[in-house]
């Protein structure tokens, strides 16, 4: 499958964007697709995912309640919505989605077989 993220941009604090995640070759149907993020000078880390099939959401805690992801199966597409944003949530996206992971693999990058290209997020002061 092939994923292509969108809808990054420049934000002051407090606002919102809305990332999306096509994908293309295939559905979704029986995946896990998860939003990372990667700053300068850190790790890739963890900010959502969803089970496509049932729609489960998962959420890194520092995102919790800010954030949402969501799922739209006509556009087979991964939605991330960003709301009260903060300088610290400046990075690049990315999403990534592979099948049949188990819950404990979801929030490790490592887990992931396919991946899009990132979308740039910054939020200024």
């Amino acid at each position: 499958v092939q994923l292509q993220a969108s809808g990054g941009g420049l934000v002051q604090a407090g606002g919102s964007l809305r990332l999306s995640c096509a994908a293309s070759g295939r559905t979704f149907r029986n995946y896990a697709i998860a939003w990372f993020r990667l700053a300068p000078g850190k790790e890739r880390d963890f900010v959502a995912a969803i089970r496509w099939n049932g729609g489960t959401t998962y959420y890194a805690d520092s995102v919790k309640g800010r954030f949402t992801i969501s799922r739209d199966s006509t556009s087979n597409t991964v939605y991330l919505q960003m709301n009260s944003l903060k300088p610290e949530d400046t990075a690049v996206y990315l999403c990534a989605a592979d099948q049949r992971l188990i819950t404990s693999s979801l929030t490790r990058a490592g887990a992931y077989d396919y991946w899009g290209k990132g979308t740039q997020v910054t939020v200024s002061s």
